[in-house]
């Protein structure tokens, strides 16, 4: 199951050609870099733009120079021992032979550095450079130097910037500066020496790609090829004063030797040019898994002194991520099983999943923990269950888990067994958890186990649940087959397994949601244009004709500024009536009591009038008017919004509305633009979506305009990103099934 999808490796297997750097600075569209001219390398898509000015697809930074340069110049280089810079130099001249480039150290103070000649100044190479290493403590000057040498790619060490507060900052301002200047591309500052590394060259099959901003961080990931994991490339993005996570990510994302990415992520710079790497990712099928740190506020206080980067609002992130396909998970070794995995397993079969073991004890807690992670363990047939008996004693249990008492693999019947439930067409996922040695046992289990897995296409897992981990079993068996994935835990195969599933289900329907983006503005933005106030709230009247404009329902209303104007008003909309007060400082109005709901009669539309504005004129509310509304039936109360998030821009939330949004918090998010599909999906996330499918007699809730409204308001806010900071339709009143859905009040702030 194990095996090669993406082809041979090529990054470290052969030397690069020398390309000269374009003498043209990077053109910048709408604030996002366009890599033509910016590193040598081509976009293999033209700038497409949505309505809102922002990019729809991924620029390709054309990166084969920075990992397989052709030539390299250390400026500072040095081999004064137990100087640092003398390390890296040594190191640096290491790699470049590994990867058949020329290295030409430059200090004015030396003539020789390890025996190769040193020249002067960056002017002075001899030949063209690909990859400017800069040892300096002020990377700015060299950068200067390195862009008049049509130098393509720089890497600065240095610290002391954006991570270590406001004068950092402004050091790294300046240094981005004279990076945009330049032409050429910049990692870091404030990153280290992984791009570097010693990759085994001896490992085959699909390999992971590495992107970390800490670089310690990524070291249980490079460590898995002592386990066999082939890694091709390790990107230590430090601070991201240029090239980011998001270029990395479209990379590799494209490269045919990456079968996974494995990403830990402090802060995003930039969220949009995160999700368009990601669907450039999802388009290709590349799993990226993605520990992201920022899930609580000490987190994110801590990710921003580190890397001098916002984290994100996380819930945002989360969605987000969820969204485009990005697996998140907690841990560095959840990060690296399930990237492990993944990278190497071929498309599943079916997606159910057997659970096989010498204990029954360890088949039912194994199966309980796997179906409460959502993991299907579909009920084997009779016919294969009385199969399965003809090598399992008929008082064991075999229906999933699959308990065999344990003797029956330590002779013939053992692999008879795996191969029969491997042959169910119900079944794409074996899992074997075996949670000690015991060798009369565990020996043969294991080779069986690995036996099978090479004549099947379906995915075998193993937990090997014995703390030891030198048994011959674990370390020469397990280890040493490419088709089967081995865990130590029953958490990580268990997150790792999920991750596989849901990667295959998600790209195998997935459509770019950046394909049907809107490019020009719809007639409703113009008119909504027209009522728009610039840094105001608007009123709840004006607000319900912003809705109005884009096609979204309210109810039967007139504003009016007298009691007789309000009666009046209530026999055109037609009793009973709400009355409302209706000004652009007016928030939650029914705890000031300026809300009147069921009126029947002229008498009680005057009474409420007075009563309002004498409120109104008390608590020195001003307004613009009080609005008589038609009362609408009860249904299901959502509510739907758009907030600016500091990294993504506009997102849409929808949830359980009225009071309960506060109580609750049970909404669900979304990043535009985003399809029908993702719409329904944002619906299903709710822990409250029982109350749309009717409960307690109810009757089902117009969830199909439910979801229109959504794909209204996200039209919204692409087309009004500019000018709409907020808008809060709250509540949102579903009707049953075929009546449709209106907004009751809408609270609307513009920038």
């Amino acid at each position: 199951m194990l095996g090669s999808t993406h082809g041979t490796l090529t990054t470290h297997s052969r030397p690069a050609r020398v390309v000269a750097c374009g003498e043209q600075p990077p053109h910048t569209v709408h604030g996002v870099r366009d890599p033509i001219g910016a590193s040598g390398g081509q976009a293999d898509e033209a700038v497409d733009l949505d309505v809102s000015g922002r990019p729809l697809h991924a620029a390709v930074p054309d990166l084969d120079r920075f990992f397989r340069p052709g030539s390299v110049a250390v400026i500072g280089a040095s081999d004064s021992e137990g100087r640092p810079n003398a390390g890296i130099t040594r190191q640096l001249i290491d790699w470049a032979e590994r990867v058949g480039a020329r290295l030409h150290p430059v200090n004015p103070g030396r003539s020789h550095v390890f025996g190769l000649p040193c020249h002067a100044a960056v002017g002075d190479l001899p030949e063209p450079v690909d990859l400017g290493v800069v040892l300096v403590a002020d990377p700015v000057p060299v950068i200067e130097q390195l862009a008049e040498a049509k130098v393509k790619f720089a890497v600065a060490f240095a610290s002391g910037f954006a991570e270590t507060g406001a004068d950092g900052a402004a050091a790294q301002a300046r240094l981005t500066e004279a990076v945009e200047r330049s032409g050429l591309r910049l990692l870091g500052p404030n990153t280290n020496l992984n791009a570097f590394e010693k990759f085994r060259d001896d490992l085959d099959g699909p390999a992971i790609a590495l992107i970390t901003q800490s670089g310690h961080q990524g070291r249980p990931v490079f460590t898995l090829q002592e386990l066999g994991i082939r890694l091709s490339h390790w990107a230590p993005t430090g601070n991201e004063a240029d090239l980011e996570t998001a270029d990395f990510l479209s990379y590799f994302a494209s490269r045919p030797e990456v079968g996974a990415i494995a990403a830990y992520v402090e802060g995003l710079k930039d969220g949009r040019s995160f999700l368009l790497a990601a669907d450039r990712a999802a388009r290709n099928k590349v799993p990226v898994v993605a520990v992201k740190v920022g899930r609580t506020e000490t987190g994110a206080r801590t990710a921003a002194s580190h890397t001098g980067k916002l984290t994100g609002a996380d819930g945002v992130v989360d969605a987000a991520m969820r969204q485009f396909g990005v697996i998140r998970v907690d841990g560095l070794d959840e990060l690296q099983d399930t990237a492990a995995l993944l990278a190497r397993a071929k498309k599943p079969t079916a997606e159910g999943v057997a659970v096989y073991s010498i204990s029954g004890g360890t088949g039912a807690h194994f199966a309980d923990l796997a179906t409460a992670a959502g993991l299907r363990l579909p009920t084997l047939a009779d016919a294969k269950q009385s199969e399965l008996h003809q090598w399992i004693p008929d008082y064991l249990h075999v229906a999933n888990p699959i308990d065999n008492g344990g003797h029956p693999v330590g002779d013939w019947r053992g692999r008879k067994i795996i191969d029969a439930i491997l042959a169910d067409p119900s079944i794409g996922v074996l899992i074997c958890p075996i949670t000690g040695p015991f060798p009369p046992m565990s020996d043969k289990l294991a080779r069986d186990l690995v036996e099978a897995a090479e004549q099947t296409d379906k995915l075998v897992c193993v937990v090997w649940g014995s703390p030891v981990g030198t048994e011959d079993a674990y370390r020469t068996t397990l280890l040493g087959s490419s088709r089967v994935a081995t865990f130590r835990t029953f958490g990580n195969c268990i997150t790792a397994v999920r991750a596989y599933l849901d990667h295959h289900r998600f790209t195998a329907g997935y459509r770019s949601p950046f394909d049907d983006a809107p490019r020009v503005p719809s007639p409703s933005a113009r008119k909504a244009q027209a009522l728009i106030r610039p840094g105001r709230q608007l009123s709840e009247h004006a607000g319900k004709q912003l809705l109005r404009a884009y096609g979204i329902r309210v109810p039967r209303e007139q504003l009016v500024t007298s009691a007789a104007a309000a009666v009046r008003a209530a026999s055109l909309v037609g009793y009973p009536v709400v009355m409302k007060a209706s000004g652009p400082q007016l928030g939650h109005k029914s705890e000031l009591g300026l809300v009147k709901i069921a009126l029947t009669s002229a008498s009680q539309v005057r009474d409420a009038y007075r009563e309002l504005t004498d409120i109104a004129r008390y608590e020195d509310i001003p307004l613009d008017g009080v609005l008589v509304c038609q009362m609408v039936e009860p249904g299901v109360e959502m509510v739907v919004g758009v907030t600016h998030d500091s990294l993504f821009g506009p997102t849409v939330t929808v949830g359980l509305g009225g009071v309960l949004v506060e109580v609750l918090r049970d909404v669900a998010v979304g990043v535009p633009p985003f399809g029908e599909d993702h719409a329904r999906a944002m619906l299903g996330e709710l822990r409250g979506h029982a109350l749309l499918e009717g409960v307690r007699g109810a009757p089902p809730a117009d969830v199909d305009a439910l979801v229109e409204v959504v794909l209204r308001v996200q039209r919204m806010a692409l087309e009004l990103s500019d000018d709409l900071a907020e808008l809060d339709i709250n509540p949102l009143v579903v009707l049953p099934r075929g009546q449709g859905a209106v907004a009751l009040d809408a609270l609307a702030v513009c920038h």
